[in-house]
């Protein structure tokens, strides 16, 4: 009688922390959601959205900036190779994350 006692209770104590160590499925579809940048419009996007894009720090944020700010619009995702620090690699490595 003892020993399926502690038998049930080691059982059901197995089963309470299997359930804690499972991770939520809110916390895993957030962490999904953060690690992937939202759409970036380019030509309304702050300085802080295209720094959280790849590759792009606070620097080169501001040059995009600058440079939207003195020629106007985008035409189009490439004219983005026209901004001082800005090449081809950087602009397909985020092109999924890129709209005008």
């Amino acid at each position: 009688m003892y020993k399926s006692i502690l038998s049930v209770l080691f059982l059901s104590s197995l089963l309470v922390f299997s359930v804690e160590a499972a991770p939520k499925v809110t916390d895993v579809a957030a962490k999904q959601e953060n690690s992937q940048t939202r759409l970036v419009k380019i030509n309304s996007a702050t300085v802080t959205e295209l720094a959280a894009l790849d590759g792009v720090g606070e620097v080169k944020a501001q040059a995009i900036v600058e440079y939207r700010k003195a020629n106007g619009n985008f035409k189009s995702i490439e004219q983005l190779n026209e901004v001082k620090g800005i090449g081809d690699k950087l602009i397909e490595k985020n092109r999924a994350n890129l709209s005008l």
